[in-house]
């Protein structure tokens, strides 16, 4: 099969579960937003469940490439590939053997600029992973698919502050992980009073607040 159209449909699948939710991705719906001749989409992924799955790896595969593009981007090259806050939202991806950050300060900036791409670019793809969670609560298949990228984001994390140089316990790594989640619906909705409330208004000041507050007096 052609890889171009594949990924444009994959695209396609993610805008179409970002735009509409679950009940709006069809075939034809996929075929419409990919601009390619009816039934092409069902050539390609034969059934929804299909779709869902096509779905699913693709935003994989797209947050890799920003965790990777970020960590290059990063002063001493920031974190390593396929580093956490996906939500597996990210799409959390799996822990790679980069160096990692460097000090709190460019992990903060890390994160800052993962929770930035939730809000901005990255939109798109972090809708379409909560529309898939949301339909993985009735299918098991999904379930077991998008667990190990979710899970990863906790392995991802502890290793990011043990290479800035703090604390990396279960709990702590636990606790970035669960705040970094939890951010993710308020960034997308966007509302300022919200936003304000929870520090989110400023994206580099809560990600520097959220690590002193989990690592303590080790980061003050």
């Amino acid at each position: 099969m052609n890889q171009d159209r594949r990924d444009r449909l994959r695209d396609a699948a993610i805008a179409v579960l970002a735009r509409e939710g679950g009940r709006g991705l069809t075939h034809r719906a996929v075929d419409s937003a990919a601009a390619v001749p009816t039934g092409t989409a069902k050539n390609y992924f034969p059934s929804r469940d299909a779709l869902l799955r096509a779905a699913a790896e693709r935003c994989a595969e797209q947050y890799h490439a920003l965790a990777e593009a970020l960590a290059e981007a990063a002063p001493g090259r920031g974190a390593e590939p396929g580093a956490g806050t996906g939500a597996g939202v990210t799409s959390g991806p799996g822990a790679g053997t980069g160096a990692g950050p460097a000090d709190a300060a460019q992990l903060a900036a890390l994160l800052a600029g993962l929770l930035r791409d939730t809000a901005g670019p990255g939109r798109t793809r972090v809708l379409a992973y909560l529309e898939l969670q949301a339909e993985a609560a009735r299918r098991p298949w999904l379930a077991a698919l998008l667990d190990p990228v979710a899970a990863a984001d906790f392995a991802a994390h502890a290793h990011l502050l043990r290479a800035a140089g703090l604390p990396a316990g279960p709990e702590r790594a636990r606790a970035l992980t669960l705040a970094l989640h939890g951010a993710i619906p308020h960034l997308l909705t966007g509302a300022p009073a919200t936003l304000a409330a929870a520090g989110l208004d400023d994206l580099d000041r809560f990600t520097r607040e959220l690590l002193a507050s989990v690592c303590e007096e080790e980061t003050r």
